[in-house]
């Protein structure tokens, strides 16, 4: 059995054009050979993956979700750039070869990658890693080096100065989201109307030290080596990217980090390890990415509020294609159920505040 991250078949509804894809790239990337296997990558509920697999070379596709899309998501010539230019600053993004705007080779934008072989931790870690709590805390910490290494790029050395504007960036993100949020509801969830209203009266001021903003860190979003898996090599999923407050991005990763003294509920939604012994509990990895960063951080439940509230949005839009009959993908049903337990978190947090 292989560690290496694995696809699947394709599922129904995500086809691509296999001889479309085909003629495209062999007219903007040389030495291609053969006609490709298309294959599927599982995770993922926002932009789809693809493996594309040629006679001695493996490529990724990325492409847009079929069906609703909101206006500002999905930007694929956007998601390239930063790969091409971020690399100089920040070594783990994959190469990116070619951005195809014509949306008559396969009904959307898409962009071609290099594939980064390696691990991918998903809910679980491998029983084959064979990784005692001490070795799982190093990695953890790796994981979190990486974190704060991001976020002291100088975007404006690697040319994307231009990515997002900082200033204003909490208020945008508050505002923004709860825009995107009111969009996509659906009748059976929930209006964040409390926590929506908190976050806007608790605010913080714009960040002194603006930095690069993934948007989506996650364990299953970093490529870690086969061959020495404490080491990570590579960061995925960059669509959401952008300039602005690194501890709002460090909210939206703790909103994913289920630790393992969270309640039984709450452990249905872990995509990732984060419970497992020697992982880092949420206050430690804010201790850590504190003294890793030089900075202090006094009180971190506005972010993680923030972090939960933006997770329900992103949910609630997934949600919203399936509701309306735009993707049949099954594991999207119980998204709703999800959001009105961010909702719940969220109001948790909250009443413990002494913000």
């Amino acid at each position: 059995m292989t560690l290496a991250d694995q696809t699947t078949r394709i599922r129904e509804g995500e086809e691509l054009d296999a001889n479309a894809i085909d003629r495209y790239l062999k007219a903007h990337i040389p030495g291609l050979e053969g006609t490709p296997r298309i294959s599927q990558f599982p995770g993922g509920a926002s932009n789809l993956t693809y493996l594309l697999e040629y006679s001695g070379r493996e490529l990724v596709l990325r492409r847009p979700p079929f069906g609703h899309k909101a206006k500002s998501a999905h930007d694929m010539g956007r998601e390239f750039r930063i790969l091409n230019q971020l690399n100089a600053g920040f070594p783990y993004c994959p190469k990116a070869y070619v951005h195809c705007t014509d949306e008559s080779v396969i009904g959307a934008e898409f962009y071609v990658m290099e594939r980064v072989n390696g691990i991918i931790l998903r809910a679980d870690l491998p029983k084959e890693l064979n990784f005692d709590a001490d070795q799982t805390r190093a990695l953890c910490k790796s994981f979190i080096d990486k974190f704060v290494e991001l976020h002291n790029v100088d975007y404006n050395a690697c040319g994307l100065g231009d990515l997002g504007k900082p200033e204003g960036y909490v208020q945008r993100q508050i505002a923004g989201w709860s825009d995107r949020y009111e969009k996509a509801m659906t009748p059976d969830a929930p209006a964040w109307e409390p926590v929506k209203a908190w976050l806007k009266e608790k605010m913080p001021a714009d960040h002194h030290k603006p930095g690069i903003v993934h948007n989506d860190y996650r364990f299953d979003n970093v490529i870690l080596d086969p061959h020495n898996p404490m080491q990570i090599i590579g960061v995925l999923d960059w669509e959401m990217t952008t300039i602005g407050d690194p501890l709002m991005d460090l909210g939206n990763t703790l909103a994913y980090w289920i630790e393992a003294a969270d309640p039984a509920p709450v452990q249905l939604m872990r995509r990732q390890p984060s419970n497992a012994p020697g992982m880092l509990t949420r206050q430690e990895f804010v201790d850590y990415y504190a003294e890793r960063a030089g900075i202090e951080i006094k009180s971190f439940d506005f972010y993680y509020t923030y972090g939960l509230f933006r997770l329900a949005g992103i949910v609630q839009q997934i949600y919203y294609r399936y509701f309306h009959g735009q993707t049949q993908d099954k594991r999207f049903a119980q998204f709703v159920h999800m959001n009105k337990l961010l909702e719940s978190m969220s109001l948790q947090v909250i009443d413990k505040s002494t913000l």
